[in-house]
């Protein structure tokens, strides 16, 4: 979001902003576009937004928000809110000023949120971003179907539950929770990216009916070996770093690869590499670093990865091969 001709002075000075300030008092009421980011601001109420018939995007990030007070000065047709990094503790009524109207994005990360709701009629929100809160259970989401992106990472969340007839999400990151089973996500069908590194998963499953999956982050977990992977056919990214993996297998067949990250595990062999992986033509990059055929191989590593796998390897672990 662009800046609003506040006084740079005024941003960058850390004082507190008077309570009688107009922040806005240079801003044409015509405008589309509302930033007001960092600026110490402790009440929505006090900024007269209702002069802004006409505006699509405001942006309260890192400011000093306990509540959302104040939200129904807004346009009801407004499209995009961001109060990311606040101390908003709770998503309260304030929110349904937008019931039925064109909020596609809604962005309330790195607050102390623990229940989600008040979403429910936000039928055209497409992307919400509720990072880094205190979020234990996944509810009231249902009635959001046009929903593209959700990001829930960081929270308390053990369950992947009600995500059923969010048929058109397209990510899902729920990485950094204490999640134990992949489970619940067969309805997903148009899923493109999963996350879901940094939880308790000790089995790759649940994926079957994900046939168009791409990208699947699982690093920092417990799992042991790779497997159920054999619906997901388009799989071009896979990140399984940070687990106790001993070889590769449940690859072969995935001829879309192009990246595997597998740093941290205990490949000890470079013949499960070798067979998983070398046939498949588009696969261009591989992280092994930290593993025990890393370690053992010495000065020699670069090189035997690069017999293993072949001409089309563009990468070992951060460094481009040279052409």
């Amino acid at each position: 979001m662009s800046g609003t001709g506040i006084p740079i002075e005024v941003a960058e000075s850390g004082k507190p902003i008077d309570a009688d300030e107009d922040l806005l008092e240079e801003m044409s009421a015509d405008t589309e576009e509302i930033d007001l980011t960092h600026l110490k601001i402790t009440s929505l109420k006090k900024l007269g937004l209702s002069r802004f018939p006409k505006v699509k995007t405001v942006c309260f990030r890192q400011n000093l928000l306990t509540n959302l007070s104040g939200l129904d000065d807004l346009p009801k047709d407004l499209e995009a809110l961001d109060c990311y990094d606040n101390r908003i503790q709770r998503m309260d009524h304030h929110l349904e000023h937008f019931n039925d109207g064109k909020l596609e994005v809604l962005d309330l990360s790195f607050n102390t949120i623990r229940h989600i709701r008040h979403l429910e009629k936000l039928n055209s929100l497409k992307e919400l971003f509720l990072c880094q809160n205190e979020i234990t259970r996944i509810d009231n989401l249902e009635t959001l179907t046009n929903l593209h992106n959700l990001e829930l990472g960081a929270n308390k969340i053990r369950e992947l539950v009600n995500l059923d007839t969010l048929q058109n999400l397209k990510t899902l990151w729920v990485a950094k929770n204490k999640i134990t089973q992949i489970q619940n996500l067969s309805n997903l069908t148009n899923l493109r990216l999963l996350s879901i590194q940094s939880n308790r998963i000790t089995k790759i499953e649940g994926l079957d009916k994900l046939v168009n999956l791409e990208e699947l982050y699982i690093s920092h977990n417990g799992l042991e070996k790779i497997e159920g992977l054999e619906n997901c056919p388009k799989l071009t990214t896979i990140d399984i770093s940070n687990n106790k993996i001993k070889q590769l297998e449940g690859l072969s067949h995935l001829e879309n690869l192009e990246e595997l990250w597998a740093s941290n595990n205990e490949i000890d062999s470079f013949d499960s590499i070798e067979k998983e992986l070398k046939h498949l033509k588009n696969f261009n990059t591989i992280y092994l670093e930290m593993n025990p055929v890393q370690q053992k191989s010495g000065v020699m590593y670069r090189k035997k990865v690069q017999l293993a796998l072949g001409p089309s390897l563009k990468q070992i672990d951060a460094t481009p091969l040279s052409k």
